[in-house]
């Protein structure tokens, strides 16, 4: 039997008719979501931001092949920079901002994404290069120490200067105004009134449309192939005239833009940010989400941080609930079970599906001939 899955591009009315279906589904979904509580929006929102963070990571580990334990760094550089920027904690702490600013630092948005891009870029390249000689574990380790040494040094940044308000962390922080509208008040639409949360959910979307389309296109660049040709080999890369050095910065500033940005967001979205939020564990978790959905694979990626995301939430739900229905008390946290379910599911990945629930295609080959048709299923047919 003679398969085939034509590209969307051979088929324009197809790809319409899907495109026109996902954003309808997308666009529906926290009014669907939102009738059993806007916790469930709140997740979906959560989801979004990780889908920033799974995309960025997956251009270091995906695309360029360099493990990176300590990636959440770049999401705290987002979070603290826009809760600086736009919050009262400067201005009462130092005097002489205060005078500068009267009214305090109410920072544009249309600021703060490219300030935070930038510099979680910036600190991208401090990571990347002093790491551009080691590989494998020692690649691991020395970006797990960065990402230790971030959360660390924004704990004790409140002596002998207060900067970072240290592990009271910072509040009172500005929510996104966006064209005069804050994102945290609900809007009326066509005698239709959205929540707050829904307003950041559609805001987070677009950011994560955004995202898809600069990460599709840097898979499909010169500079993506040059990513996988040193994640394949990169001794051979370089023979073939690849700035190995150069191509391995632009992973890193290009992964941690990403991060910088949804940390931003985060720390707009909370109102609140502290070093809790930024440990070894979030790290862990945004990788399990490029490896459990498919590692260099985008959509596999989305699909894994989609699912490790609200996971959390359905246990919540369900775990909770169930116990105390049973046995008239919580025997198992929602939290500890969460864990346990996802090394489980970790481990099964690796044995089962090593490649992820959706692994990226294999390149060079047609997809007629991996189904069975074009020359190679033809010549099995005929040899049969």
């Amino acid at each position: 039997m003679n398969l085939y899955f034509p590209k969307w591009r051979d088929n324009p009315v197809a790809a319409f008719i899907a495109t026109f279906v996902v954003a309808a589904v997308l666009i529906a979904l926290p009014f669907v979501v939102g009738q059993l509580g806007n916790a469930w929006v709140r997740a979906l929102a959560f989801a979004l931001l990780y889908v920033m963070l799974a995309l960025g990571l997956n251009i270091v580990v995906g695309f360029a092949g360099l493990l990176d334990l300590g990636y959440i760094a770049f999401y705290a550089v987002g979070a603290y920079m826009y809760a600086l920027l736009a919050s009262p904690h400067l201005t009462s702490t130092f005097p002489a901002i205060a005078a500068m600013f009267p009214d305090g630092l109410h920072n544009s948005i249309w600021m703060v994404i490219p300030l935070g891009a930038a510099l979680a870029a910036l600190f991208g390249i401090m990571l990347g290069a002093p790491v551009l000689r080691l590989r494998g574990d020692y690649l691991a380790i020395v970006t797990l120490g960065f990402g230790e040494i971030i959360r660390i040094f924004m704990n004790n940044l409140n002596a002998p200067v207060n900067i970072t308000n240290g592990p009271q962390g910072i509040t009172l922080i500005d929510p996104i105004t966006i064209g005069g509208v804050s994102l945290a008040k609900p809007v009326q639409v066509f005698g239709l009134t959205v929540p707050s949360v829904y307003l950041y959910y559609y805001f987070f979307l677009l950011l994560v449309i955004v995202t898809i389309v600069v990460c599709i296109n840097l898979q499909n660049s010169r500079l993506g192939r040059a990513w996988m040709a040193i994640r394949e080999d990169d001794l051979a890369a370089k023979a073939m005239g690849i700035n190995v050095r150069n191509v391995k910065l632009l992973a890193f500033a290009l992964g941690a833009t990403f991060g910088g940005v949804a940390g931003a967001m985060f720390a707009a979205f909370q109102g609140f940010v502290s070093p809790e939020s930024f440990s070894l564990m979030e790290s862990i978790i945004v990788l399990a989400m490029v490896v459990l959905g498919g590692i260099g694979h985008i959509p596999g990626v989305i699909l894994g941080a989609v699912l490790l995301a609200v996971f959390p939430e359905v246990l919540r739900h369900t775990v909770v609930p169930v116990q105390q229905a049973l046995f008239g008390k919580v025997l198992i946290d929602a939290e500890v079970l969460r864990m346990l379910l996802y090394g489980l599911a970790m481990v099964l990945i690796m044995l089962y599906r090593p490649k992820g629930l959706w692994p990226a295609p294999d390149h060079g080959i047609n997809p007629s001939e991996r189904m069975g048709g074009g020359k190679g299923g033809k010549a099995a047919a005929a040899g049969a």
